[in-house]
C-alpha cells in the first residue's frame, strides 16, 4: 500500500515526465557525440530556480533536442492513425500508441510545465513578444544567439564539421522522404494508382513550392527600385497558386482531405531537404542558394514555435491552470507569497498607469 501511494504521488508531482524528458537530453546528446565527435561538459545548473524563464531561451535550449523530434514522433502517430491503423476501434488506438504519445508531449512541453508563472498571461504575452523580436532580429558580427534566431542557428549547426558527419547527416535526414512516398499514394487524386508517376508529380509539385518560396523570400530592400514591382509578382503568384488550387479540387479528382494529407507528406520532406542542405553548407553557399534554405528555416521554427505557444496560451486563459501549477511545483507557504507578490506586483502597475 505504501507503494501504491507512492507511486501516485510521484505522477501527480509528474515525475514520469520530468524523467522522459530527462532521457531525452540524455539520448540526444549520446546520439550528437556518436555522429560527430565533440563530446564536452555542459552544466546543468544545480540550484533551485525559482525565476520564470522566457519562452525564447527555452525554445534555444530544447528546440533540436526535444521539440524536433516530438514533433517528429507526433507527425507519426497522426499518420498511423490516419492510414496504418486498422479498424479496431479508439481503446485499440490508445493502447497501441499512448506511450509514445506520452513520450511526445512530454518532449514538447515539459519545460514550461516545469517552468514558474508559465502559465500567467502576462508572462505569455511578454515571452511572445521577445520570442518574435528574437526570430526575426538579423544576425551579424558579434550577434549572441540569446539575441537573434540566425546567431542561434549557425551556433546550432557548428557541430557538423566532418565530411563523415556530413554523410551520416544525410543519411539518417532521407528517412523524412518515406513520409512523402507512402501518403501521396494513399490520397484520392492518386486513384490507387501505384506507378512511380504519382510520386514523381508530387516531387514536381514541392518544386513548385520552392519556386513560391524564393519567389516571396526576395527581400524587397535588395531590390529598391522595383519594390511595386515586386510586390504585384508576390500578390500575383499568391492568387494564382489559391485559384489554381480551387480550380483543382473543383475539377480534379483532388479534394480538401488530399490537401491537408499533402501537409502530412511535404511539412516532412522539406524538414528532410532542410536538414541535408545544412549538413552541406560549403557546397550550398558556393551555389547560392544559403539565403533562401535560411528562410525556410525560419519558417519551420516559426511554425514550431507556434505549435507550442498556442496551447500554453490557452492553458493561460484560465486562472487555475496557473495555481495548479504553483501549487505542483512548490510548497503552500511558497505559493501563498508568489500569489501575494503577483497582486502586489498588479497594483504597482494599475497605480503606474
Amino acid at each position: 500500500m505504501q507503494a501504491f501511494v507512492s507511486f501516485i504521488t510521484m505522477q501527480f508531482q509528474l515525475c514520469s515526465v520530468f524523467f522522459t524528458f530527462s532521457l531525452g537530453t540524455r539520448t540526444h546528446y549520446f546520439g550528437r557525440t556518436i555522429l560527430h565527435g565533440g563530446a564536452k561538459y555542459r552544466a546543468t545548473g544545480r540550484g533551485f530556480v525559482v525565476r520564470h524563464i522566457k519562452f525564447a531561451e527555452n525554445y534555444r535550449l530544447y528546440s533540436r533536442s526535444h521539440f524536433v523530434k516530438g514533433l517528429e514522433v507526433a507527425l507519426l502517430l497522426v499518420i498511423f492513425l490516419a492510414y496504418g491503423f486498422n479498424n479496431s476501434g479508439a481503446i485499440g488506438y490508445i493502447l497501441l500508441s499512448i506511450s509514445s504519445w506520452f513520450m511526445a508531449l512530454s518532449w514538447l512541453f515539459a519545460p514550461y510545465v516545469f517552468n514558474p508563472s508559465g502559465f500567467e498571461w502576462q508572462k505569455v504575452v511578454e515571452d511572445f513578444r521577445d520570442w518574435t523580436n528574437w526570430l526575426f532580429y538579423r544576425g551579424g558580427i558579434g550577434v549572441k544567439g540569446e539575441e537573434s534566431w540566425e546567431a542561434w542557428w549557425d551556433e546550432e549547426l557548428a557541430h557538423i564539421h566532418t565530411f563523415r558527419g556530413r554523410i551520416l547527416e544525410t543519411i539518417l535526414s532521407l528517412r523524412f522522404f518515406i513520409f512523402q512516398y507512402g501518403v501521396v499514394y494513399h490520397m484520392h487524386a492518386a486513384k490507387e494508382s501505384t506507378t512511380l508517376s504519382v510520386y514523381w508529380v508530387s516531387w514536381a509539385v514541392l518544386g513548385g513550392l520552392f519556386v513560391l518560396l524564393m519567389v516571396f523570400s526576395l527581400n524587397p530592400k535588395a531590390m529598391v527600385h522595383f519594390q511595386l514591382l515586386l510586390r504585384l509578382v508576390k500578390s500575383i503568384a499568391l492568387l494564382v497558386v489559391l485559384a489554381g488550387l480551387v480550380v483543382a479540387i473543383a475539377m480534379t479528382p483532388l479534394t480538401v482531405l488530399d490537401v491537408l494529407a499533402s501537409i502530412l507528406a511535404y511539412v516532412p520532406t522539406g524538414w528532410g531537404i532542410l536538414s541535408i542542405a545544412v549538413a552541406w553548407k560549403p557546397i550550398v553557399k558556393r551555389l547560392g542558394l544559403w539565403k533562401i534554405v535560411r528562410s525556410l528555416a525560419r519558417l519551420y521554427d516559426a511554425g514550431m514555435g507556434m505549435i507550442i505557444f498556442v496551447p500554453i496560451a490557452i492553458c493561460s486563459w484560465f486562472p487555475f491552470i496557473s495555481t495548479f501549477q504553483t501549487r505542483l511545483l512548490f510548497n503552500q507557504a511558497f505559493s501563498r507569497g508568489l500569489e501575494i507578490s503577483l497582486i502586489l506586483a498588479g497594483n504597482n502597475q494599475n497605480a503606474g498607469i
